[in-house]
């Protein structure tokens, strides 16, 4: 604890502590250890008690890429079912390139008490524990087995965190005996030591290769990635557009790389992108991917990139992404790698014919993407009488064109799984200073509740609102924090979508086989008879799940609202936006009702051979998208 608490990470001239607190549940498995470390060193490292660990890790998680992955939080959790909850927030962090440090209790290294409480007990692998099933989703792993091991494990870890290159999760595996044992380390491990987060300057032939490309190109197109937040590139990747109307597109991750709107700037691409920018990404010939993982939602399965001429250039700081479908790359920091681009390109602007027919793309999406969002249009119901009929007058895009539309400058959205970050990654603007906190890397269900209450203990300012946007199968998931938040006064907002369960899963189902099954909140039909014998239970096809959400929010300590037109939900939005603790505002949205589909394909094939379902049809479907995969190198 007293190594943690005088470490710094220092990035352009900046310096910060780097672990500011820690977070964690206390067990058998850390409490005399760790627990008494952090009771002892209080002052210097505060704790925060937590509800949930896997929450704690997405807190944490959040507040790493709030901070630009300069500062991270630490997380303890003891031995057994308490570390192993922590399993999907350090698959979570190390997926997405964040840095986060789990202090894990373990099993006794002695082994003279063995088998204890939560060992594996193995009896062909004895060293085997729990924790190892962290070694595949971390990027560094140390059982701790000695306590002078610390003294090299402790820089390590904290060099994997700092580098840009290699972050992700750090864990470090602490036997609780080991835990309690004394050692005479020496004074100068506990002297304040800086991490620099260097930026790594981009080579001159490698820059002169991406800059020939583009002015050899004639239709080129910006895929702009996480990496260019993090470095704080976004001033430097907007001039880019500016100076050369070179068109930009967004990934999940990328949200808000584009500062400003202008004639460059084409929104989302891919899975959950704008159809106008799928439609520009299929004619391209040069497509220039910065700072991404160019994952399959980015590039429709392979099967966006159709052009037959189409090459690919890149920037990143890590080579396995740099090099992603053949790239020409520049391994580079994305901030500096850009402004000598820009300087390369000189006064190169794009063909006259691809600005035109990009202008053209722009104007055929702005109405579409204003008549979605329309909160004060009432929604037709009438053209689609297939819909649930519920208390709902709102559609999920006309709610998040009420948030869009009461957004301002510092605030932050936060979502990562479902409906919400497809639709934000579509729609929402994340210009002039709005920042969009997107995790789709994982697409994890619980991250954000937590994740909103790390951005906000990332940026205190409470001037700057920090939404949460989930759906009510998430929110069931893991409310739990909400009480911590409470508990520490930690003021941001839950905005609930009540749209009856994991609608965006059942889209999927009905896209794939025409049928939709087990994922919405229903009861089961008829009767429910006792236990679930086969062929004795009705299906979940019955009316929805009475559920009262804010009951639950209201009774874990969150103020609650739960309006239903638009003008009640600007109310709640105002009337809200300074409280000093968590809010949640409920609002039912009306069912199977979606924004304008992104026209892609991606390689989710239905089932071959169906005994409910002729999925044929859907088989072909199928079979046509997979024939415009295309391998690029």
């Amino acid at each position: 604890m007293r190594y943690i608490a005088a470490q710094y990470s220092v990035a352009d001239a900046t310096r910060e502590r780097f672990v500011p607190a820690a977070l964690g549940i206390f067990g058998h498995g850390n409490v005399a250890g760790l627990g008494q470390a952090l009771a002892e060193h209080a002052d210097t490292l505060p704790f925060v008690q937590g509800r949930n660990e896997q929450a704690l890790g997405h807190m944490a998680t959040g507040f790493a890429k709030a901070s630009r992955r300069r500062r991270t939080l630490a997380v303890t959790a003891s031995v057994g079912p308490g570390a192993t909850n922590l399993v999907t927030a350090a698959a979570l962090a190390t997926v997405n390139r964040l840095p986060l440090l789990l202090l894990l209790g373990d099993t006794y290294a002695t082994r003279r008490q063995g088998p204890v409480l939560q060992q594996l007990d193995l009896p062909g692998t004895p060293d085997v524990t729990a924790n190892d099933a962290f070694r595949p989703v971390s990027r560094f792993f140390d059982r701790i087995t000695r306590p002078e091991q610390l003294l090299t494990a402790l820089p390590q870890a904290f060099r994997v965190l700092a580098n840009p290159e290699e972050t992700g999760a750090v864990v470090l595996a602490l036997p609780q005996d080991v835990q309690s044992h004394a050692y005479d380390f020496p004074a100068e491990l506990f002297e304040p030591r800086d991490w620099v987060i260097r930026r790594r300057v981009p080579a001159a032939d490698e820059l002169a290769g991406v800059a020939a490309l583009i002015l050899a190109a004639q239709r080129p197109l910006v895929i702009a990635g996480g990496g260019v937040i993090y470095a704080d590139a976004q001033e430097q990747l907007t001039a880019l557009g500016r100076q050369t109307l070179i068109p930009i597109s967004e990934t999940f991750a990328g949200k808000g790389a584009v500062t400003e709107d202008g004639p460059w700037s084409v929104f989302g691409v891919g899975l959950e992108g704008a159809p106008t920018t799928n439609r520009l990404a299929e004619r391209a010939d040069l497509i220039v991917h910065i700072g991404t993982r160019l994952t399959d939602f980015a590039t429709a399965s392979q099967s966006l990139f159709t052009n037959p001429a189409v090459r690919f250039a890149s920037i990143n700081v890590v080579e396995h992404d740099a090099v992603k479908q053949g790239a020409t790359a520049v391994l580079a920091d994305a901030q500096l790698a850009l402004t000598a681009l820009a300087a390369e390109l000189g006064d190169y602007r794009v063909p006259a014919e691809w600005a035109e027919e990009v202008a053209a793309a722009r104007a055929a999406w702005l109405p579409v993407r204003a008549a979605a969002l329309d909160p004060d249009t009432r929604f037709p119901r009438e053209t689609q009488p297939e819909l649930p009929v519920t208390d709902a007058v709102l559609t999920q895009g006309q709610l998040i064109g009420l948030m869009q539309e009461h957004a301002r400058r510092g605030d932050t959205i936060v979502a990562a799984a479902g409906g919400p970050p497809g639709d934000l990654q579509k729609v929402w603007d994340a210009t002039d200073g709005r920042h969009a906190h997107l995790e789709f890397g994982f697409s994890c269900m619980g991250y954000e509740l937590p994740a909103a209450m790390g951005t906000r203990l990332a940026d205190p300012d409470p001037s700057h609102r920090v939404t949460a946007f989930i759906g009510d199968g998430t929110f069931v998931m893991m409310p739990t924090e909400i009480v911590t938040a409470a508990q520490e006064g930690i003021p941001f907002t839950v905005v609930i979508s009540e749209n009856h369960g994991y609608q965006v899963i059942r889209r999927l189902q009905m896209w794939r086989t025409g049928e939709h099954f087990g994922n919405e909140f229903r009861y089961r039909d008829g009767e429910a008879p006792t236990g679930l014998a086969a062929g004795s239970a009705g299906g979940l096809d019955g009316d929805y799940l009475r559920i009262d959400l804010g009951q639950i929010a209201a009774g874990l300590g969150a103020l609650v609202r739960r309006p239903t037109t638009a003008a009640e939900v600007r109310a709640a939005l105002d009337e809200t936006r300074d409280a000093g603790g968590p809010v949640v505002i409920v609002v039912p949205t009306i069912p199977h009702a979606d924004l304008p589909s992104s026209e892609v394909w991606w390689d989710v094939s239905p089932a071959e051979v169906s005994a409910r379902v002729d999925t044929s049809e859907k088989l072909v479907e199928y079979s046509v998208g997979r024939a415009q995969q295309r391998w690029h190198g």
